[in-house]
């Protein structure tokens, strides 16, 4: 346990007895230091230097559960083997209960010191395997807040590495003279900038297994609304968001999902004449919720050619391939809605 002997603070106003533990319990390697009352047993624990504590139960100013209260109570307190002379099994109930690691009566017989010696030994080995115990679940909860703190610096760099490589594009785009090149650097723009934005809330989050999705697509929406209107895109972006979570890998799946989606809708839905485009998640029940994204436009059912280049929707079908999950597109008269059902977290946790 320690380099110099171990240490026992015998407290008993048994002069005679102090001395024959002291003598039995030195023959096995203890050093033993006797306190005639709790008074003195208070000044030789100041040190700090005490293993175990032999606390007998009368003392000349009553008994010692009082001081047994007061031991349990201190800070990494020492064991206490507790002494009586009493036979009444309540004495030993409530030393246990008011803290004590043991008990033992004394007898007039031999066999009291090997049981007192037997307690001791029992109680200094079971004090330092509470002790192991709790530097172990010390160093595990510092190195699980050295690995956090290192994932949310990992996140911030992805992030603003992320944003730097938006931000490149950006310029690439001003100085692009070709509207089609303008309009694929544009969508490329928007997919990074719904990554980077997963990293961004990692990085502020307690929780790096879960997204609040709806604080997330609320977010990636008001950007998305500003770079399309930015655009001369005469649409109005409606959403309705509730904060439901979702595991990390899921939520950058359907953050490009909604991406493409609400990009595809801002560009083809409505030409010139202008429109609204509704995002939508909400809880289904305790384990699932449904995203979807309509307009009120030309329409289209998944099927047929598509506008433009056509990468946006193979990109929606494989994250939603990545999801395990298939992207619907729902029977309407007017417009198009494409759905898509997501698992979430049991129940919402604060953001």
């Amino acid at each position: 346990m320690k380099d110099r002997a171990v240490r026992i603070l015998y407290i008993d106003d048994d002069p005679i007895l102090a001395r024959l533990a002291e003598r039995a319990l030195g023959r096995l390697g203890y050093e033993v230091l006797h306190a005639e009352d709790v008074e003195r047993g208070r000044e030789l624990l100041q040190d700090g230097s005490i293993d175990a504590i032999v606390l007998d139960h009368f003392l000349k100013a009553g008994t010692g559960l009082f001081f047994l209260k007061e031991l349990a109570g201190a800070q990494d307190p020492a064991p206490v083997v507790y002494v009586t002379g009493s036979n009444d099994a309540q004495v030993a109930v409530e030393a246990l209960k008011a803290g004590a690691s043991d008990y033992v009566i004394k007898s007039v017989g031999d066999e009291f010191m090997p049981l007192l010696a037997n307690a001791l030994g029992q109680a200094l080995e079971n004090a330092e395997l509470k002790r192991a115990k709790f530097r172990a679940e010390l160093e595990i909860r510092l190195a699980k807040e050295r690995a956090e703190i290192l994932l949310a610096e990992v996140n911030h760099r992805v992030g603003n590495s992320l944003a730097l490589a938006a931000a490149l594009i950006r310029l690439q785009m001003s100085s692009a003279s070709d509207e089609a090149v303008k309009e694929a650097l544009s969508e490329t723009q928007a997919r990074i900038t719904a990554i980077a934005g997963i990293h961004r809330r990692l990085y502020t989050s307690e929780d790096v297994r879960h997204v609040d999705m709806g604080a997330y697509l609320s977010t990636l929406l008001s950007e998305l609304d500003t770079s399309m209107k930015g655009q001369g895109r005469n649409v109005r972006l409606h959403r309705t968001l509730e904060p439901l979570h979702v595991p990390t890998d899921q939520a950058v799946s359907l953050g490009v999902i909604v991406t493409e989606l609400v990009t595809n809708a801002f560009k083809y839905a409505y030409g010139e004449a202008g429109g609204e485009v509704r995002v939508s998640f909400t809880r289904l029940d305790a384990g699932n919720a449904l995203l979807f994204v309509e307009d009120d436009g030309i329409g289209w059912r998944g099927e047929g050619p598509v506008q433009g280049t056509g990468l946006g929707t193979k990109i929606i079908g494989a994250m939603a391939g990545s999801l395990g999950a298939r992207l619907d597109y729902a029977s309407r008269n007017v417009g198009t809605r494409a759905e898509i059902m997501v698992r979430t977290a049991q129940t919402a946790r604060p953001a």
